[in-house]
């Protein structure tokens, strides 16, 4: 019998062929099959997402019936929140003052204050990212753009597309997948996650009454962390936006307690300064004299007099502690 004789070099019939190929970047998965994996992933916590959208809805409610004040102040802590997730690091302190009076200290980085700054306005109000992304971020393509390259509004027209496909999912469901999906659709060039964060938080609530955005940073940001599939990711945003709301929502008792408690108590004092104090403390998480003096149109000693008034009733707090440039808060 002859036997079959087989070269040295070639794999053996039950062998796999190595691969001897060198390392290189791996195809994108398909869009059909990228919405497929968030589609199971919502299937497979349809409970979670619907506890965690009565949270979101119970929010909506409060600040629908609540001042407008209410929607400033979650805006502010949330971008304030969102600065440090991004990297940029802007305490609500030094954001107050740039966006009320623009100021800025020797040390603080303009752009970064810019950048939160045009979360706070995005989070307040205005068009959503899904009438037209590009406005929304406030990102337009320059005139001499080269020929090869990608305009910024074709690659924020595919992102819009893909989430599009998924309109059968829940916002919460399509804002975390917007959120992750941001590099996928060639929008995370520049790095700045505040962008893709902002624009999640705006598609979470759109179909909203009274919450602008859903809270997602706000007693930490762990829902917005990368990695696993969309099933874990999912999983951590669900957790991490309830955990959100329900610091927006204690914000929002504290804030609504001390309300009362001020108006009971300056109900003795007289002029239109102690009202419109109150309804600036309200709105802003810190307050300085001149903050307060160019927001309530009162003359600096009026303000200076109503807040050492309300110092001294234990109404508000002194947080710095210096003789200058003093920044007060709320005593809740």
């Amino acid at each position: 019998m002859v036997k079959k004789m087989r070269h040295w070099f070639l794999p053996g019939p039950m062998e796999e062929e190595p691969d001897y190929l060198p390392p290189g970047p791996r195809a994108e998965p398909r869009e059909a099959e990228v919405l497929d994996d968030w589609r199971k992933a919502e299937a497979g916590h349809a409970a979670r997402l619907a506890h965690v959208a009565g949270r979101l809805g119970a929010l909506d409610d409060r600040l629908k019936r609540g001042p407008e004040g209410w929607r400033h102040r979650l805006a502010l802590i949330e971008a304030a929140d969102l600065s440090w997730f991004a990297g940029d690091r802007i305490g609500p302190d030094r954001l107050a003052l740039w966006i009320s009076m623009r100021l800025s200290g020797v040390q603080d980085d303009t752009a970064a204050l810019a950048r939160v700054g045009w979360a706070v306005r995005r989070l307040t109000g205005g068009p959503g990212p899904e009438v037209d992304l590009s406005a929304f971020l406030d990102r337009r393509d320059p005139e001499n753009l080269a020929d090869e390259a990608e305009p910024f509004a074709y690659r924020a027209g595919g992102w819009l597309d893909l989430t599009a496909q998924a309109s059968e999912l829940h916002p919460i469901t399509r804002a975390c997948m917007g959120f992750h999906l941001w590099s996928f659709a060639g929008l995370g060039q520049q790095g700045d996650r505040m962008e893709a964060a902002v624009t999640a938080a705006r598609v979470a609530a759109s179909q909203g009454n009274g919450a602008v955005f859903a809270p997602l940073a706000m007693g930490g940001a762990r829902g917005l962390r990368a990695g696993g599939s969309p099933a874990d990711r999912l999983a951590r945003w669900l957790d991490g936006m309830e955990t959100a709301c329900l610091t927006a929502m204690r914000h929002l008792d504290d804030i609504e307690a001390w309300s009362a408690r001020a108006e009971t108590e300056m109900s003795t004092l007289s002029g239109r300064t102690p009202p419109a104090l109150c309804a600036v403390l309200t709105e802003w998480p810190l307050v300085s004299a001149p903050m307060a003096e160019a927001l309530t149109g009162a003359s600096r000693a009026a303000v200076q007099r109503n807040l050492a008034w309300m110092e001294e009733k234990g109404l508000v707090r002194e947080m710095t502690g210096q003789g200058r440039y003093r920044m007060w808060r709320a005593a809740n």
